[in-house]
C-alpha cells in the first residue's frame, strides 16, 4: 500500500521562532492535536532547532511559545547605549558584537534550555530528526539525528539535547561557539550559517533512506510542510553605501545570509517537485509582509512585548488562511506511520 512520509521543516530567525511556534499552536488548538504525532520527521535549524526539539519531546506548541515570552528577554537582555570615542552613542550590544566576542553570553540561553529539555537526551524524543548545525572544529556541515536503524547509525541518540541545541543555535557574533562534552569538546556554530531552511537537509535523508523503489524503502511519496520565520522582505533603497564595514552590516550581515538560503531552498524544493520521479507534495509557509515601520521589531534579538505581540498577530493571521486548505487538514489529522 503507498504511504506519504511527512515531514515538518522549520526555518531559524532567533526570537523570531515565536511566529512558526504560534502559527503550530494555532493548528493544533484547530485540530486538537499534538504536532509530534503527524510528522515522521521533524527538521529544525538554529530556533527551529529549538522547536523541533521541543515538538519531538511531545511538547506542546503552547509551551513552546510560552517559552519565548518568558525566556526571550533572558536569552536576549537588552543592552544600554554608551557614549565610546571615535563612535559617539552606540548600543553596548552592538559594541561587544564588534569588538569584545559576541553580543550575548549563552548563559541565559543555557539555563532557559535546561528549563524545558532537563537532561532528556536524543533517544527520549518521538520522531526522527534533522538538526543542522556547522563544526568548526571540522570545518564542515553537521546533522545531528535520531539513530534510526534504516541508516544503522549510532552517533547521536546518547546525546543531550541541550548540547544539540546549543549547536544549532550559536549564531556566530551573537554567541559563544557551542562546545560539547559529549563530542569531545568538538565546537560548534549555528546550522544557518549553510542550512537556515533545512528542508533540503530533511528531503535527501528521507530519499536516502526512506522513500523510493530500494530495498528495504517503504514509502512512495514525500510529503514536507515548510515553516518561514518573520523575514525582512521589502528589499532596500537603492544609493546605499556601497564600502561597508560590520558597523554598516550589523544584524543584516548574518540575516542576508540566512535569508537567502532560505528563499534558494524554497525555490529548489518548487522545482524538484515538478521534475523528480517521486511525488514530493511540498507546502511552504511563508512569512507575511513586513511594514517597514514595523522592522525594528522583526529582528533576531528584539526581544520584548511589543515584538512578541506584533509576531502573534502576524501568526495567527497567516495560520487563519493555512488551517482552511485541505493539505494542511489532512497533515494535522492524519497520523504518523513510521515507528522508531
Amino acid at each position: 500500500m503507498a504511504k506519504a512520509f511527512k515531514i515538518l521543516s522549520i526555518d531559524g530567525g532567533g526570537i523570531k521562532g515565536l511566529y512558526s511556534a504560534s502559527i503550530l499552536k494555532k493548528f493544533e488548538e484547530t485540530f486538537n492535536c499534538q504536532t509530534s504525532d503527524h510528522f515522521d520527521m521533524i527538521c529544525g535549524t538554529s530556533t527551529g532547532g529549538l522547536i523541533a526539539l521541543a515538538l519531538s519531546l511531545k511538547i506542546s506548541a503552547k509551551e513552546i511559545c510560552d517559552f519565548y515570552e518568558n525566556k526571550g528577554e533572558i536569552i536576549f537582555p537588552k543592552h544600554k547605549k554608551r557614549k565610546i570615542p571615535f563612535f559617539g552613542t552606540i548600543d553596548y550590544g552592538f559594541l561587544k558584537q564588534i569588538a569584545k566576542g559576541g553580543k550575548y553570553s549563552d548563559k541565559g540561553l543555557k539555563e532557559s534550555l535546561i528549563e524545558i529539555f532537563g537532561n532528556r537526551q536524543i533517544k527520549d524524543c518521538n520522531n526522527l530528526l534533522c538538526i543542522p548545525s556547522y563544526s568548526i572544529t571540522e570545518a564542515k556541515p553537521k546533522v545531528f539525528k535520531y539513530d534510526h536503524k534504516h541508516g544503522k547509525l549510532s552517533r547521536d541518540n546518547e546525546a543531550p539535547i541541550i548540547d544539540i541545541a546549543l549547536a544549532t543555535s550559536a549564531a556566530p557574533t551573537y554567541f559563544p561557539l557551542a562546545e560539547s562534552n559529549f563530542y569531545d569538546n568538538e565546537q560548534f556554530i549555528d546550522g544557518g550559517v549553510w542550512a537556515n531552511n533545512p528542508t533540503l537537509v530533511g528531503l535527501l535523508e528521507a530519499l536516502n533512506y526512506f522513500v523510493g523503489s530500494g530495498k528495504d524503502k517503504e514509502y512512495s511519496s514525500i510529503e514536507i510542510l515548510s515553516l518561514s520565520s518573520l523575514t525582512i522582505t521589502g528589499g532596500k533603497k537603492t544609493g546605499l553605501k556601497r564600502e561597508r564595514s560590520f558597523r554598516d552590516w550589523g544584524s543584516a550581515l548574518f540575516e542576508t545570509s540566512m535569508n537567502g538560503q532560505s528563499y534558494f531552498t524554497d525555490f529548489f524544493l518548487s522545482k524538484i517537485t515538478e521534475i523528480y520521479n517521486v511525488e514530493i507534495n511540498y507546502l511552504r509557509i511563508p512569512s507575511v509582509s513586513i511594514a517597514t515601520e514595523q522592522e525594528s521589531l522583526i529582528q533576531l534579538d528584539v526581544a520584548n512585548k511589543q515584538a512578541y505581540d506584533l509576531m502573534k498577530i502576524k501568526a495567527k493571521d497567516q495560520a487563519l488562511i493555512f488551517e482552511k486548505r485541505e493539505d494542511i487538514k489532512r497533515i494535522f489529522t492524519t497520523k504518523k506511520t513510521f515507528n522508531l
